[in-house]
């Protein structure tokens, strides 16, 4: 090989080394910080990108996507100086590549040591029920302390997330049998206004109840005293018509007042339970004798009915002969007839 072709081939491949350093390819989601002579100067963003040859070279190649970083366990003491064990994660974003690149040494260190001293800050700032209670103002605190903190690396936090808050054990049993406690207090408190609230239900019906009997009897004793008014007049007005014919002259009227009285008080003593035998002195005579005068009031009233004032009439013209003269000293009566006085019984 002469000299000439292996001059060919030393600039064949000086000519592929100075390509090799002029064009760069950067990947998507990537941010190439670009250097000259160790200075930072420019940032290659996704795609084709052309360099200097051997003035310019590539400085740091960041991550742009959002990532997510793990925050180790740690032992709090909370206000309450109860001990607690929390974790949890972190999510950021590179927005400046230069500043993420030259701001900071370390960048997921830094990020790491960040969320972890406030966390630390911030949860034992706080009571163990409140820590347990709240976590997602813990983790609005600490982001927003560490996201402040951050702004000037060019990192955006986004999120951070308390994933375990573990208590020492016995600190947990001593929560559960609070809790245990507390929820049978409430029971019980339920069921207590359950029963004053039944009771007050009960007592309201019964009120109802009563007051609803009382105008049922105010109502009932309203209307039997109407009732026994309505009787007392209807009574004073047959006595008022009995004791005006009376006083015009009809003797017939009396006998019907007599005869009906007569005839309740008889059918009282036969209707009583505790009587099976009645032996009294009856004086037949004069009942028939009353049912004449009857009879005779009911002519007198309706003349037209001939048939039955005949039958009535003949009746009342019978002379019944005293039944019980002899044994119990009675008196007998023809019963009256229309316009002749009751004569007495002439075997007396």
């Amino acid at each position: 090989m002469t000299g000439f072709g292996i001059l060919v081939i030393a600039l064949l491949v000086f000519g592929l080394i100075v390509l090799l350093a002029m064009v760069k390819t950067v990947p998507q989601g990537y941010a190439w910080t670009v250097e000259s002579f160790g200075r930072y100067t420019r940032t290659l963003t996704p795609g084709l990108n052309i360099l200097i040859p051997f003035v310019e070279r590539i400085g740091r190649k960041l991550n742009m996507m959002e990532q997510v970083l793990d925050i180790p366990t740690q032992e709090v003491i909370t206000r309450d100086n109860a001990s607690v064990a929390a974790d949890g994660v972190a999510f950021y974003q590179v927005l400046d590549a230069a500043a993420a690149a030259y701001e900071v040494s370390g960048l997921e260190n830094a990020i790491l040591n960040l969320v972890m001293t406030n966390l630390r800050s911030v949860m034992g700032s706080m009571d163990l029920d409140d820590l347990l209670s709240n976590r997602d103002a813990i983790s609005e605190k600490i982001l927003r302390v560490a996201d402040q903190a951050a702004n000037s690396w060019g990192i955006k936090i986004t999120r951070i997330e308390i994933k375990d808050i573990n208590p020492p054990r016995d600190l947990v049993d001593s929560m559960a049998r609070q809790m245990k406690a507390e929820r049978e207090k409430r029971a019980e408190v339920l069921e207590a206004e359950g029963q004053r609230n039944a009771k007050i239900l009960r007592a309201e019906g019964d009120k109802q109840a009563q007051i609803l009997q009382a105008e049922g009897l105010r109502e009932a004793a309203f209307r039997e005293a109407e009732a026994r008014e309505r009787l007392a007049e209807a009574e004073a007005t047959a006595t008022r018509v009995v004791s005006e014919a009376i006083a015009a002259g009809s003797v017939q009227a009396l006998n019907y007042f007599v005869a009906q009285k007569y005839t309740e008080a008889l059918g009282k003593l036969a209707s009583a339970n505790n009587q099976r035998v009645i032996l009294m002195p009856l004086e037949a005579a004069s009942l028939i004798g009353s049912i004449g005068g009857i009879a005779e009031l009911a002519r007198a009233s309706f003349p037209d009915a001939t048939g039955a004032g005949s039958a009535a009439s003949a009746a009342s013209r019978t002379r019944v002969p005293n039944t019980q003269g002899a044994a119990g000293g009675g008196t007998g009566f023809m019963a009256p007839s229309r316009g002749v006085p009751p004569r007495e019984n002439s075997g007396e």
